[in-house]
């Protein structure tokens, strides 16, 4: 149990270093000397060097630090030592980083800004940590605004940043292409956390639930579930099969299913992420 939690750990800091690394790359490459600032803390960093000659990494950390004291304070140790170890490597990346404009088209700079630092806090959120800013920030604020979700602050926090950024540049621009970069972030993490294989969840109502159950078993080799419920209009006992693939095996089990019972009635759902035999292996990072 113990080299299995050592391993844990090592490959936790590997991710989360990785992570950081890419997010800076993002950001000094593409976002900061462009003055692309996508919300978050970050963002405010690029704008506030803007106005003041501060380097970002600074800011970065002379926000994060006390966030990440009072998100300890009020929310108790949920963040952990991930969170301040991220804060503090993104500073640290940020700072050996040189900040060299690899091209000067704004929406280049913005469409690839945007996916480079996706990647890197989706790895980040991935391996359990976070880089502080905008999500703890909002976590506090939820903690003393409980009518408002984290989400809703995050949101809020983020367009004050994009918009902040265009009043501080004196350009519209600057804010469109902060919004077309933090939108591309935000999808981008989507991407890394969920993947691109996403299972599709199958509730399937028919008169014929050991055939199609054998047939997706030996076929596919996918376990399905049993369900007994009634329908209402009836009052009659039906049978509900629930089975989960992979998108490959999508059409596979549609066509098998109307080879045998055209009658069935199925409703076919995406889902996120499938931990357990035959997926992902459950794993506490």
């Amino acid at each position: 149990m113990t080299q299995r939690k050592n391993y844990q750990l090592l490959l936790s800091t590997i991710g989360i270093t990785v992570g950081c690394f890419l997010l800076a790359l993002g950001l000094a490459l593409f976002e900061e000397p462009n003055m692309i600032a996508p919300g978050g803390v970050t963002g405010f960093a690029i704008v506030f060097k803007k106005l003041t000659g501060i380097p970002i990494y600074l800011t970065n950390l002379i926000i994060n630090i006390p966030l990440f004291i009072i998100g300890i304070m009020q929310l108790g140790k949920n963040f952990g030592w991930k969170t301040l170890y991220a804060t503090v490597l993104l500073s640290f990346f940020l700072k050996i980083i040189p900040s060299t404009a690899l091209t000067e088209d704004l929406l280049l700079a913005s469409i690839f800004g945007g996916l480079v630092a996706g990647v890197g806090l989706g790895i980040v959120f991935k391996f359990g940590g976070t880089t502080g800013g905008t999500d703890l920030a909002a976590s506090i604020l939820n903690k003393n605004f409980p009518s408002f979700s984290t989400s809703s602050f995050m949101m809020m926090i983020d367009l004050c940043v994009v918009v902040f950024a265009g009043i501080v540049d004196k350009k519209v621009e600057t804010s469109l292409y902060s919004t077309i970069a933090l939108f591309i972030t935000v999808k981008v993490i989507d991407l890394v956390l969920e993947g691109f294989d996403n299972p599709k969840a199958f509730m399937i109502i028919t008169d014929k639930p050991v055939e199609i159950s054998r047939k997706i078993m030996e076929d596919l080799e996918r376990g399905v579930t049993l369900f007994n419920a009634k329908g209402m209009y009836t009052m009659e006992d039906r049978n509900v099969l629930l089975c989960v693939v992979n998108r490959y095996q999508f059409a596979k089990v549609k066509s098998l299913v109307y080879d045998i019972d055209k009658d069935a009635f199925i409703m076919v759902t995406d889902v996120s992420e499938v931990l357990g035999e035959g997926f992902k292996e459950i794993q506490n990072l």
